[in-house]
């Protein structure tokens, strides 16, 4: 019987010890996105012979995992949680499969699983190369915006990981960007503040890396990330104040031009159904959509 709890801070190694054997790409097998958005998902964890497991709630409240991480026999792995779900009165299933992994659980389970396509957790990845230099016709605006923040601002670029005043500062800058988008409708807003302000509070301790932009010596964009595998770095928050054209813009290049030149690919997350989100990340022509699926076994009938 596996024996799942809530993730705390300092569980970091020992499931960073697990996570750190894979290399999806996939937004969801980072410790940083676990811890801060546990209280969202109620996510929990259960290490066992050799395995990590990762339990949570999706947005309708039912039972959810994540495919086991380790080194042995998966299917007896998946055969573990399949047990463990059954004192849950839901559908099992497996969410945020990757193509790559629903081979491996194809093999480990042959014709057991329907596989169904999930758009709003899927991945958006680009190169580092296309967000430093922004090249092409269909980048031309992202350009066009940068040069004119450039041209009308006196600015500047500051790593957070050079100055500690500047993540508290990032703080005070949260909490007035929550203020001007309180009236914003996005029910998710709330818990990315509360996810934000734990990289913040936990900056150093996660291994953070971070950026922001300065104009006249205050802070108006600022952005959050970390190594996810050994070529693609993750970005976990974005904040810019839309008031200041091309703020978001410029965040983008300048963090991915400073901390990121030691990696080949920059995972931006998933769009999460949202359709502006979803917008502004096609708006830069991502070269792989991480595309996601949810596993139910074939007898399942309930919808996603």
């Amino acid at each position: 019987m596996l024996t799942f709890r809530m993730i705390e801070l300092s569980d970091r190694p020992l499931i960073n010890s697990y996570l750190q054997q894979q290399n999806y790409r996939a937004s969801d097998f980072c410790f940083t996105n676990l811890y801060t958005w546990g209280k969202r998902f109620n996510t929990q964890f259960a290490v066992a012979n050799g395995w990590l497991f990762i339990r949570f709630k999706d947005n309708y409240d039912r039972n959810s995992y994540l495919k086991p991480i380790g080194t042995g026999d998966l299917r007896e792995a998946i055969e573990w949680i399949i047990e463990d779900h059954k004192s849950f009165d839901s559908v099992f299933q497996l969410r945020g499969l990757t193509e790559e992994m629903i081979a491996e659980v194809s093999a480990a389970f042959p014709e057991r699983f329907n596989y169904n396509f999930n758009r709003s957790v899927s991945d958006y990845i680009y190169t580092t190369e296309k967000l430093t230099h922004l090249k092409g016709r269909k980048l031309q605006s992202k350009r066009n915006h940068i040069n004119r923040f450039k041209r009308e601002n006196r600015w500047s670029y500051q790593s957070l990981n050079e100055s500690p005043e500047t993540v508290e500062a990032c703080k005070r800058v949260l909490e007035k960007w929550m203020r001007v988008n309180e009236e914003d409708k996005d029910p998710t807003l709330v818990y990315d503040d509360f996810a934000t302000t734990l990289m913040l509070e936990h900056f150093d301790y996660l291994e953070l890396k971070g950026g922001a932009i300065q104009v006249d010596d205050e802070i108006v964009a600022f952005a959050i990330g970390e190594r996810l595998t050994e070529d693609t770095f993750i970005v976990h928050v974005e904040k810019a104040f839309s008031s200041v054209h091309g703020a978001y813009a410029i965040i983008n290049q300048q963090f991915v031009e400073n901390e990121m030149a030691n990696y080949t690919y920059v995972n931006r997350e998933e769009d999460m159904g949202i359709e502006n989100l979803r917008k502004a990340k096609l708006s830069y022509q991502p070269d792989i959509l991480l595309k996601k699926y949810n596993a139910r076994f074939k007898t399942s009938e309930l919808p996603l």
